[in-house]
């Protein structure tokens, strides 16, 4: 194969407005509860008054009498970025397993990745119970030192790669704030990108998969990639606590 990597590669990807063409999260909670009360509790993640746990905790409490059958219809209408797929298979014939890092529900994100025959995929996320028209949250990766992701993005790049491995993060939102921290080469755009300016996280802006695959084919015709220097020391900052 040519253009395959020398080192061992781990990529990482978030799943809503990134994977997806929008944020189903957000749309699932603002199509089947009161908007303007949902847009109110995500507004006050943002502005970091609530823990992300807490916003799904309360946002999931807005769900009354959901009706599974419009739910599943309305998860039927999500579609992925046009370049998607190919980008998996691009990947895995280098012999690269993507992993896929949510903070979002469970329900969806095997839903909809089962639709484009995607469901070999490794998906890290949050769990949803649905009983008697009502949607409970549960959370078997969260990490109480971390506030940004009710899901620990952080904890699975640390556990699913090696020291020596070069590590890739393809994001767009808030919850992807963390994890960019611990990886060697970041690919953001809106939030996510507005973010790696500010705190000045070296990044490649994309539009879609399409760029993402264009970019790696360059960096992977190296003869060897290097490792970012913060990322580096952040991810020893976890192996010395642990």
């Amino acid at each position: 194969m040519t253009n395959a990597p020398k080192q061992t590669v781990k990529v990482f990807i978030d799943f809503d407005g990134t994977i997806t063409t929008e944020d189903v999260g957000e749309k699932f909670f603002v199509t089947f509860a009161d908007k303007e009360k949902a847009y109110a509790i995500v507004n006050e993640w943002l502005d970091g008054k609530i823990t992300s746990r807490q916003t799904w905790e309360r946002l999931c409490a807005l769900i009354e009498n959901l009706d599974m059958k419009k739910f599943d219809e309305f998860i039927n209408g999500i579609s992925l970025d046009p370049y998607f797929i190919e980008f998996v298979e691009f990947l895995e014939a280098r012999g690269i397993e993507p992993i896929v890092l949510s903070d979002g529900l469970d329900y969806y994100i095997e839903r909809i990745l089962k639709k484009y025959g995607l469901e070999r995929l490794k998906v890290y996320s949050n769990k949803a119970i649905f009983e008697n028209g009502r949607c409970r949250p549960e959370f078997p990766y969260t990490d109480e030192e971390c506030d940004l992701c009710a899901n620990c993005k952080r904890n699975h790049i640390i556990a699913n790669s090696a020291d020596d491995d070069i590590t890739f993060y393809i994001g767009d939102g808030f919850s992807d704030a963390c994890p960019v921290q611990y990886c060697d080469f970041v690919f953001a755009k809106r939030t996510l990108l507005k973010y790696c300016e500010k705190h000045r996280i070296t990044f490649f802006p994309y539009s879609d998969f399409g760029d993402v695959r264009k970019r790696m084919e360059e960096l992977f015709s190296r003869r060897r990639l290097k490792k970012r220097h913060r990322a580096f020391l952040k991810r020893r900052e976890v192996y010395l606590k642990g």
